[in-house]
């Protein structure tokens, strides 16, 4: 299906219906793809951005501010591992003099300290740290990288001792889902104010390990059991999130709180995205701030307007009483799934393809292969 929005004078859908842009509040910042983790889960796209192409930390703080000045509030700088790059403090500095509230999104790896210290300096405001597992040996296996265990502890407790708030972000799937009570008392003993207890979702590299990585039906529920006992445990003491796998839920999640909507972000190059997995998606076309202003990119670009509000949707979707709940799912999970990013999110009961999807999940329950991992690497897959 062609789903490049039509020139026109006013912002519209791709079927031509006019939309009324809002104003974003919050934007995640790729500072690079660089990393020294290899996880299979890796959420950014297999064609990774060469550390050449990055955006420059003045290029980024002319970034932040048109951001601020298009009303949002807080920026996620994230990665591959922002540490990665040597000017993260001027990028963190460029952030808070736009009057963005900071939120670095890290593995730990690459941060010392002393250079923690200096972040805390420039102006971060919260850290969420990784977690691939606990202990030493699924934490490294999953992570591909020896040592990283230890050295995640080690930035834990200088995050603590600056005194950072902090979110645990924990990683889960197939091969660690049954850890999920100790992940949650590490982030308790580790002083999180937060914890985020995250099912692979299955774009980027995590689609090419889906066998490996996707949990059971009976994982899922274990997870939900979990995860409710300790909410009424430590009620007042941790905020426990749960990201489920929405291949095993009724009703999928309003991506993004609905397509262009409410966020954006901006890949290391420069890409702005309304999504994070939104590349996968061949019909749209997308922007660059080192073409484009901001603004412009977010109230007048054809991929952003591409699939806002609801008049663009199909049924069962357009006569739905959940189409402002959950905006008919995820568009690039009904890419992935359908072919057509313009249909039904096939993880919904209400999909006429939600059978073919269980079907096909049962037959890769039945081939699961925790071993065979791909691993994330700079350049392209075959």
């Amino acid at each position: 299906m062609n789903v490049q929005v039509p020139n026109l004078d006013s912002p519209r859908d791709f079927q031509g219906n006019p939309v009324t842009p809002g104003l974003p509040i919050a934007m995640l910042a790729e500072v690079t793809h660089r990393c020294p983790l290899s996880c299979p889960y890796c959420s950014n796209p297999l064609e990774l951005v060469r550390g050449q192409a990055e955006l420059s930390a003045a290029e980024w703080a002319d970034v932040f501010r048109q951001a601020a000045a298009l009303g949002v509030l807080q920026v996620h700088v994230s990665g591959g591992e922002p540490a990665s790059r040597r000017d993260l403090t001027q990028i963190v500095a460029a952030a808070r003099d736009a009057g963005l509230y900071v939120n670095l999104i890290t593995s730990g790896l690459g941060l010392t300290l002393a250079r923690l210290r200096e972040l805390d300096e420039a102006g971060v405001d919260h850290v969420q740290l990784s977690l691939q597992g606990v202990g030493r040996d699924m934490a490294d296996r999953i992570g591909g990288l020896s040592g990283s265990w230890d050295r995640k502890m080690q930035v834990a407790r200088w995050v603590g001792e600056i005194g950072f708030p902090l979110t645990l972000n924990a990683v889960v799937h197939l091969q660690n889902m049954e850890s999920l009570p100790e992940m949650i008392d590490l982030a308790l003993d580790m002083g999180a104010r937060r914890i985020e207890v995250a099912t692979v979702q299955f774009h980027g590299w995590a689609d090419l390990n889906r066998r490996a990585l996707m949990p059971t039906r009976e994982q899922a529920v274990f997870a939900r059991k979990v995860v409710n006992e300790a909410r009424e445990r430590l009620r007042g003491r941790m905020v426990i999130d749960y990201v489920p796998a929405d291949h095993h839920a009724q009703f999928p999640k309003a991506c993004m709180g609905g397509w262009g909507s409410t966020g954006l972000n901006v890949t290391p190059d420069g890409t702005v995205l309304p999504c994070h997995a939104a590349q996968t998606i061949p019909q749209l076309q997308f922007d660059n701030v080192r073409d484009r202003a901001l603004g412009d990119i977010w109230t007048n670009g054809t991929a952003f307007n591409a699939f806002r509000g609801t008049a663009w949707m199909p049924e069962p979707c357009a006569s739905c009483d959940r189409k402002t709940v959950d905006f008919g799912g995820c568009r690039c999970q009904a890419m992935a799934i359908a072919g057509d990013p313009a249909v039904t999110d096939p993880v919904c009961s209400l999909s006429p393809l939600n059978a073919d999807l269980h079907a096909q999940l049962d037959a890769d329950a039945a081939a699961a292969a925790p071993d065979d991992l791909t691993y994330r690497r700079m350049g392209k897959q075959s």
